[in-house]
């Protein structure tokens, strides 16, 4: 179990999850760990199966839909991945979904090697981004955002390798700095860019050109 990705599935429909689980259990890097039919229910054991990802539904009964799990989930654990899984790619839903915390965006009508990879992305703290939905979301979080040359050249390079979705650790070796030099210069970009996580950082680089979609992995 150590070294496998825990995952935890939420959905309202239990043939889904039992879809999922069986599709995910097949896989010798992955364990499902938890299951649940609503955001209540995920929030009350998310923190006894600390899980690596969360492949979440956002539409379900109850008072708290997936984007508010979402938010919550990310907050009382900002290590664990969040991977949104539904039928709904209207641009609000799935703005809302990237701006509560989630890292990656997949249409259950995907083919299941999607939702794989993103899994195995997201527990690399990378983003799988549906190009079904990219530009959308790119016009709206680039609509009041702040200017690309407000970033040092150093923090422009590591935006950069961002984009790429490479991990912390990727950028230090890349970079010949160490991991916390990285840690604080991804916080200033956040923070400068007035952006939530990231996701955002990609979704931005892509729109100010500074990489192009060929370079990034999607699915």
């Amino acid at each position: 179990m150590e070294n496998k990705i825990k995952v935890v599935l939420v959905d309202d429909h239990h043939i889904v999850r039992r879809g999922l689980h069986s599709f995910l259990k097949a896989f010798d890097d992955l364990a499902v760990v938890g299951e649940a039919s609503s955001g209540e229910e995920a929030l009350q054991h998310i923190e006894e199966w600390l899980p690596d990802v969360v492949v979440m539904d956002l539409l379900m009964p109850g008072g708290i839909d997936g984007i508010e799990a979402i938010r919550r989930i990310h907050r009382l654990l900002p290590n664990t991945r969040i991977v949104a899984l539904t039928s709904y790619t209207d641009d609000a839903r799935v703005l809302a979904a990237l701006r509560a915390g989630a890292i990656g965006y997949v249409r259950k009508e995907a083919d299941p090697d999607v939702l794989l990879a993103s899994v195995r992305a997201a527990a690399r703290g990378q983003s799988l981004l549906d190009p079904a939905v990219a530009s959308a979301v790119m016009q709206e979080l680039m609509r009041n955002g702040k200017h690309v040359n407000e970033l040092t050249e150093r923090e422009q390079e590591v935006l950069r390798q961002l984009a790429f979705g490479r991990t912390n650790p990727e950028i230090a070796a890349a970079l010949v700095v160490s991991e916390e030099t990285v840690k604080t210069h991804v916080g200033n970009i956040l923070t400068k860019l007035q952006l939530a996580h990231r996701t955002q950082a990609v979704i931005y680089a892509l729109k100010k050109g500074m990489i192009s979609l060929d370079e990034i992995e999607l699915p």
